[in-house]
């Protein structure tokens, strides 16, 4: 029981709003050293193309199991922290992992485990390419990216701007949570009965803590938009000479084409070994 009540406390102190709140921000901005922060958006946009397409329209297990493969180094490469990792085996397994492990349980023979299998790797496959170029690359580099690609300017800049509104989405969250247990009476929770209450609270107070946090976020958000008004936003998001100042940092250098010519390697060795099969 004390081991229980210790593991709980353990995951209770885990889950704390500065711990998510250091998750997100290192997610976001702590992984500009990396492999996949420093290429080329416009190369991981066509690598991402591939890898969230060509998955779903093809069911063979080796191409499958190759590509899963190479997406997971990636996202190694990409430094991505672990409540994103943790996100994503989460939902993998919701979605069907738990069907291939009944199937296993109950005696399912490889006829019922292969379909399952070659799902989940799909489904893994597409999420994982996901998280190498949109959590793995800086925000800015991934908006000029779509920009370059002829997204509309107020696409990229919505993304970009997700980002910086983060921090200050998480410390106003914080904010309304503390305020919330300034008025608030938690349960007691030094047993194990009063530590599955208090998570319940928690959960309760989070819950109530989003309407707050949607209005006061669009109060910023407001306050924002009307700085960019006033400094001339709308006129430089259409000039063609401001958009050719900010796409002139783009460059692809050897190690995109190193990356493209490793991948696509990689990828020809895959289909090989699966036409010898």
């Amino acid at each position: 029981m004390k081991t229980v009540e210790k593991l709980s406390e353990n995951i209770l102190d885990k889950l704390s709003i500065d711990f998510l709140r250091n998750q997100v921000l290192k997610n976001a901005y702590g992984n500009n050293d990396t492999v996949i922060a420093g290429m080329d958006p416009r190369i991981l946009l066509v690598w991402y193309l591939f890898f969230g397409l060509v998955p779903w329209f093809v069911n063979d297990l080796p191409f499958l199991i190759g590509c899963f493969l190479l997406v997971a180094v990636t996202t190694m490469m990409a430094k991505v922290a672990g409540l994103v990792l943790f996100l994503f085996g989460l939902g993998v397994f919701s979605q069907t992992g738990y069907l291939l492990i009944v199937t296993l349980l109950f005696g399912g023979d490889a006829s019922a485990i292969a379909p399952l299998l070659v799902l989940t790797l799909k489904v893994a496959t597409v999420s994982l390419a996901s998280i190498t170029v949109f959590s793995g690359m800086d925000p800015d580099k991934l908006a000029n990216g779509l920009m370059w690609y002829g997204c509309p300017e107020r696409l990229s800049f919505s993304i970009s701007y997700a980002y910086r509104m983060l921090p200050i989405l998480m410390e106003e969250f914080q904010n309304i949570l503390l305020s919330y247990r300034l008025r608030g009476n938690p349960p007691e929770h030094e047993h194990l009965v009063g530590k599955i209450k208090y998570l319940i609270y928690q959960i309760k107070v989070i819950i109530h803590s989003f309407y707050p946090l949607m209005l006061n976020t669009a109060k910023r958000s407001r306050t924002t938009v009307e700085v960019l008004e006033i400094k001339g936003y709308r006129y430089a998001a259409v000039n063609k000479e401001v958009k050719k100042i900010k796409l002139s940092s783009l460059c692809v250098s050897n190690n995109d084409l190193l990356f493209l010519s490793a991948s696509f390697l990689w990828i020809a060795v895959t289909v090989l070994i699966s036409t010898l099969i």
